[in-house]
C-alpha cells in the first residue's frame, strides 16, 4: 500500500527531469526564437528540464543558468533500458517518475491559434536564415551525382472513384 502511494506521488516530487543537449544550442530568455540569448549550451551539456511550453522547454544548466531551449534539442536521461543485473525496480521507478518507460517517445507541437496568427509579424532575420539552408540547382545536381542518384518520376496515386 505504501509503495503504491509512493509511486503515485513520485511524479509530483520530481520537478526536474535530467536531460542532455543533443547539439550546441542557445539558451533563450523566453520561449521564442527571437528572444535574447542567456548563454550557449555545448553539445552533450547536462541540464534539468523544468517546464514545457509549446515547442520549448525551460531548463537549468549545471552552472545554474536558466532559460528556454527547443524541446527537440534535448535527449532525456531515462532510456527505459535495463542495465545488466537490474532487477527491473529502476524501470518501475522511472515509469512512476516520468510517466513512461522510455520505450517510445512521441513529440507533438500544437499549431497556432487565431490570435497568434492575427498578431504574427514578419521576421526578416529568420527568413534569411531559412533561405541560407536552400541548395542551388547546381549544388543539388552535384550532390546527386556524388551519391550516384538519378531523377525518377513519381505519379500521384489515383483516388478511388476517379
Amino acid at each position: 500500500m505504501r509503495l503504491a502511494l509512493l509511486l503515485l506521488l513520485a511524479p509530483a516530487l520530481c520537478l526536474a527531469e535530467p536531460a542532455t543537449v543533443m547539439r550546441a544550442t542557445e539558451l533563450k530568455q523566453q520561449p521564442a526564437s527571437d528572444a535574447a540569448s542567456v548563454a550557449t549550451l555545448a553539445e552533450n551539456a547536462k541540464v534539468d528540464a523544468l517546464e514545457r511550453k509549446g515547442g520549448w522547454t525551460r531548463v537549468r544548466a549545471e552552472g545554474g543558468a536558466e532559460g528556454w531551449v527547443r524541446m527537440l534539442a534535448l535527449r532525456y536521461a531515462g532510456t527505459g533500458e535495463a542495465k545488466q543485473g537490474d532487477a527491473g525496480i529502476s524501470q518501475v521507478l522511472n515509469v512512476a517518475r516520468t510517466g513512461t518507460s522510455g520505450a517510445q517517445v512521441t513529440t507533438g507541437v500544437r499549431g497556432l491559434d487565431a490570435e497568434q496568427l492575427a498578431n504574427a509579424r514578419p521576421n526578416p532575420a529568420e527568413l534569411r536564415k531559412m533561405e541560407s539552408y536552400s541548395a542551388s540547382r547546381d549544388g543539388a545536381d552535384g550532390f546527386a551525382a556524388k551519391g550516384k542518384l538519378s531523377a525518377q518520376r513519381v505519379d500521384y496515386p489515383r483516388e478511388e472513384g476517379r
